[in-house]
């Protein structure tokens, strides 16, 4: 998919999202927010299954109903369960005991996903072809990675996010290498 990407920097000026004019794309003031097709998405798991419907390409939700619904739970798991714990402006209201919280919500976290994974897992989070879960797990890991989480207590998390991010889509999508990731995040 062609694409224009316009960096929304959530430290600079207080945080470019705050603004009104972001507002009146995504009105929770977060990220993201996307323009297709004559619409306005926000929250991605809205966005990525509107992509898996409406573009030709592999399919980010199997066909099969159990996987498919492996592939929801695991995603709201990390996308609903884990990953707002982590948002900036949670961590700002926490202060400075940010990263104790952190690592506490991301732990609780994967202490429920490691099981579910080894239940769903083949090469990917279920099975053997890349899907929603898996474009959830690796900037999970990431904020994981970030927050000093002790992997090792997750080896299957960790094994799949290792091969996620050999692949080439990961590589360029990672959190990393976006545009507007501050020099000592970078990878």
């Amino acid at each position: 998919m062609e694409y224009d990407q316009v960096p929304v920097n959530l430290i600079k000026g207080g945080g470019q999202q705050l603004t009104e004019e972001y507002k009146t794309l995504n009105p929770m003031q977060q990220v993201p927010a996307v323009e297709m097709d004559g619409i306005t998405l926000s929250q991605s798991l809205a966005i990525i299954q509107y992509i898996d419907e409406t573009r030709t390409g592999p399919r980010l939700l199997p066909l099969d109903p159990k996987k498919r619904v492996q592939v929801r739970m695991i995603s709201d798991l990390i996308a609903s369960g884990i990953q707002p714990l982590q948002n900036l402006h949670v961590i700002q209201k926490i202060g400075a005991e940010k990263v104790p919280w952190a690592q506490h919500f991301i732990n609780r976290g994967f202490e429920a996903l490691e099981p579910l994974l080894k239940q769903t897992a083949g090469k990917y989070c279920v099975g053997d072809e890349i899907s929603m879960a898996d474009i959830c797990l690796v900037p999970q890991v990431y904020n994981a990675e970030r927050f000093n989480v002790d992997m090792s207590l997750y080896p299957t998390i960790q094994r799949l996010n290792q091969t996620l991010v050999k692949i080439d889509a990961f590589q360029t999508s990672h959190p990393s290498r976006q545009p507007d990731t501050p020099v000592e995040l970078r990878a």
